[in-house]
């Protein structure tokens, strides 16, 4: 992946990303052309690994691949407007560009067609999309045979990570009153997400 200097960022930021983001997309190379998938994953860092799973059906998993899996995850992301530069109204010399937050991550494609190590990644997922809820649902809320059965319809896939690649193009490489009008432009658009990426960026 290009990265222009400015816009790169550490591993230790590109897990911190992942686990930010709900889905990602995984990308196998097969001999009739790419192939994706978006697949909710967990990002195990103490074991280097993203873990998730996908419908038994989906013939993604059943294709033969080759060489190594790419995971996509995009984060917030928008259109920047010339009109919020400072320096706009100083020399006029601005165009439009597109900030965003991306990481690409590289790895062994390993699956997983055992009902005991997908009922994991079931739960941990579970968990975490459900914690901080008044209610929250658990795995086990529901009959066990029903769940079984559930679970008999997916696969689990298993990225081993070789290498992160995280772009934070948010802004940074512009002067302090061209990003102060980039924050304000995008809060105007209804767009916080990327206002609060664009702060944290420059700070």
């Amino acid at each position: 992946m290009y990265i222009p200097q400015p816009f790169r960022a550490d591993e230790g930021v590109a897990w911190s990303l992942i686990g930010e983001l709900p889905v990602g997309q995984l990308i196998t190379a097969t001999v009739d052309g790419p192939v994706a998938t978006v697949i909710p994953w967990v990002a195990d860092v103490e074991h280097g690994r993203l873990v998730g799973h996908m419908a038994r059906p989906n013939l993604q998993w059943q294709t033969p691949w080759m060489g190594e899996a790419l995971v996509l995850f995009a984060g917030p992301h928008g259109y920047v407007s010339p009109s919020w530069y400072a320096t706009k109204s100083e020399h006029g010399r601005v165009v439009p560009t597109w900030d965003y937050v991306v990481a690409q991550i590289r790895g062994e494609l390993v699956v997983h067609d055992d009902e005991a190590w997908v009922r994991d990644v079931v739960v941990r997922l579970t968990d975490r999309h459900e914690q901080g809820r008044s209610d929250p649902w658990s795995v086990d809320d529901a009959p066990p045979e029903y769940i079984g059965g559930q679970l008999r319809g997916i696969v689990g896939v298993e990225v081993r990570v070789d290498r992160i690649e995280t772009s934070v193009k948010m802004s940074q490489n512009k002067a302090p009153a061209d990003v102060a009008g980039v924050i304000a432009g995008f809060q105007a658009d209804g767009n916080e997400p990327v206002a609060e990426w664009v702060r944290r960026a420059g700070a």
